[in-house]
């Protein structure tokens, strides 16, 4: 209190200064420029305290959908701006930030405020999705328009493992449930063509109506514009993909010459003439479920691997089953916090973390209201913590369900051999070498592990039929391993309403009640560590490692969850690469 009191005198002693620059930080008739050209994701990330180290940090934070939203809601209010100057160089991103981005332009628009994209190296699917909500498109000289619409591809490394010697086994509870089947399979399924077929209709169909709409031509149009591409500068005027062609020093002629400001300028001046309150708030607590489920992460954050939606290099956190149920648990008990919205983009991972994740979510929802907010993945064991929440809210483009569990293996018998290893194992207890590397699972095994299967299977179901307040009957036709866009998921009953992060804040709003309509989002993180108790020296398998090396995450992340826990199961998804 007393901090806040004397930062709120010394912004009081400023204020004349404060003053000038908020003037002169929007001059009349002005465009407010922000540049995309780093990771985007709904949230910012929590401020870390001051280490000389972050001086050294190689890459800028990412850019934050909410921090956008702020800015535009700042410009709204602001007589003196005309509007917001895109300049896009890349965007890397998932399909459900880029749809939340998308909104909050368009929000701006209808506020009466101007929105110009500025593509000064060109459009792929991603930019120019993001530039078909401005009203003028510009392009970069000597640059093209490439939006040639999407394609998936798997690769199959059944016969490469064979001849290596080393023989995968993946037993799945789902006819869907294909994380797997890269390692045992030539090709696609017949049911991973159909559900990647219909993810692909939905981001296809959402490009196609995102052009079609920005640039006023009808669907045919637009679809001969990305069939028929890549398209020069030059050309893409001609066809009116975009409005003109200039480079940077020309905007202000192209615009009509409006002064232009930088967006941390602009924010900088605004946010100097707010007080701070006096004593603690209320707030809406934040979530976040990112990343692989697992146990427990390790103190610093790891590379993300390279993956859809991600920079490679990025640091992202795991998860982890230790951190989220410390963060549900305090948010539970914290008075401050009047309900919770949990932010989830994670593909799945651990059936038993996933499930104890689950069990905080309930009990926090039996004393505070929760809202589960899918971002760009929130699959299988993704899915099955959304489960715990009283309503649920998706962006169209989220990709979610795979209600189903999966479990790999892999054994190198073959490979020992081929070498020259011999394994020469005494044992206590008919399967004590059950899970063991060296060799295959026999049939009896194998049943063991499949009713196992069935029973994590039988109980994921229950959690689903739960949460959504329906019959086990109900919901297994939805199920199977399928995954499904978050259209689809909402004609399904299996999501509640669709829209962004917004749209689920509004949500635990309107559960709270009327005295939630001043109260801010915070994120809520709790860590909480403890080493790992000794274990004996095991030697570690390669297969992980190299899986991941030839860029097979989903593979690679099955198989490292399964040895971190003895074969544990895994209720995970894998999208295969998308492009």
């Amino acid at each position: 209190m007393i901090l806040s009191l004397l930062l709120n005198l010394l912004r009081l002693l400023l204020l004349p200064f404060n003053l000038l620059r908020w003037w002169r930080a929007a001059p009349q008739g002005g465009y407010v420029v922000l540049e995309i050209d780093r990771a985007l994701v709904d949230l910012p990330p929590p401020k870390r305290a001051w280490s000389p180290l972050r001086l050294m940090r190689s890459s800028p934070p990412p850019l934050s959908v909410e921090r956008v939203r702020e800015l535009c809601q700042l410009m709204e209010k602001d007589a003196r701006v005309s509007g917001l100057l895109l300049e896009i160089h890349a965007v890397h991103c998932g399909a459900a930030a880029l749809a939340s981005l998308r909104d909050v332009l368009r929000q701006l628009r209808a506020a009466g405020k101007d929105v110009v994209a500025y593509l000064p190296r060109g459009a792929d699917n991603q930019a120019l999705l993001l530039a078909a909500s401005a009203r003028m498109v510009i392009l970069g000289p000597g640059t093209q328009v490439a939006a040639l619409g999407y394609a998936a591809e798997g690769v199959y490394l059944r016969r490469a493992l064979e001849q290596l010697g080393v023989e995968p086994e993946v037993i799945a509870r789902g006819e869907y449930k294909s994380a797997g089947e890269m390692l045992v399979r030539d090709e696609m399924s017949d049911a991973q063509r159909e559900q990647s077929g219909a993810l692909l209709d939905a981001r296809y169909s959402d490009l196609v109506s995102a052009i079609a709409e920005g640039r006023k031509v009808d669907r045919a149009t637009a679809a001969r514009w990305i069939d028929e591409g890549p398209h020069g500068a030059a050309q893409a005027v001609g066809l009116g993909i975009v409005d003109a062609v200039a480079y940077e020093d020309e905007l202000e002629r192209v615009l009509g010459a409006p002064p232009r400001v930088p967006a941390a300028r602009y924010e900088r001046a605004r946010r100097a003439l707010r007080f701070r309150p006096l004593l603690p708030r209320p707030v809406l607590g934040v979530i976040e479920v990112h990343g692989a489920i697992v146990h427990r992460a390790p103190l610093t954050e790891v590379a993300s691997p390279v993956r859809p939606g991600l920079v490679p290099g990025v640091s992202i956190p795991l998860a982890s089953e230790e951190r989220l149920v410390a963060s549900l648990r305090a948010a539970r008990q914290n008075p401050r916090i009047r309900g919770v919205v949990l932010h989830i983009d994670s593909p799945g991972g651990s059936a038993l973390a996933s499930d104890r994740i689950h069990h905080e979510v309930t009990r926090l929802a039996e004393v505070k209201p929760v809202v589960a907010y899918m971002s760009n993945v929130a699959a299988s064991g993704g899915y099955y913590i959304a489960a715990g929440a009283q309503v649920i809210v998706a962006q169209p483009q989220s990709v979610t369900g795979s209600i189903g569990v999966v479990s790999a293996r892999i054994a190198l018998g073959p490979l020992l051999a081929r070498l020259g290893v011999s394994i020469d194992v005494m044992k206590r207890g008919a399967r004590a070498d059950m899970l063991t590397a060296s060799r295959k699972l026999d049939d009896e095994e194998r049943a063991v592990l499949a009713r196992e299967m069935e029973s994590i299977y039988q109980t994921f179901l229950e959690v689903v039929a739960r949460g959504r307040r329906k019959t086990v009957a109900e919901i297994e036709p939805l199920a199977g391993g399928r995954v499904y866009s978050g259209v689809e998921a909402h004609a399904r009953g299996l999501v509640d309403k669709l829209g962004g992060f917004d749209v689920a804040l509004r949500a635990l709003r309107d559960r709270i009640g009327p005295p939630a309509a001043r109260l801010e989002p915070v994120i809520v993180r709790v860590s909480r560590y403890v080493p790992p108790p000794p274990q004996l020296p095991q030697v570690p398998t390669p297969v992980p490692a190299v899986l991941s090396a030839l860029g097979l995450r989903g593979a690679s992340e099955l198989l490292s969850i399964a040895s971190q826990s003895g074969g544990e199961r895994a209720l995970t998804w894998y999208p295969g690469e998308e492009h």
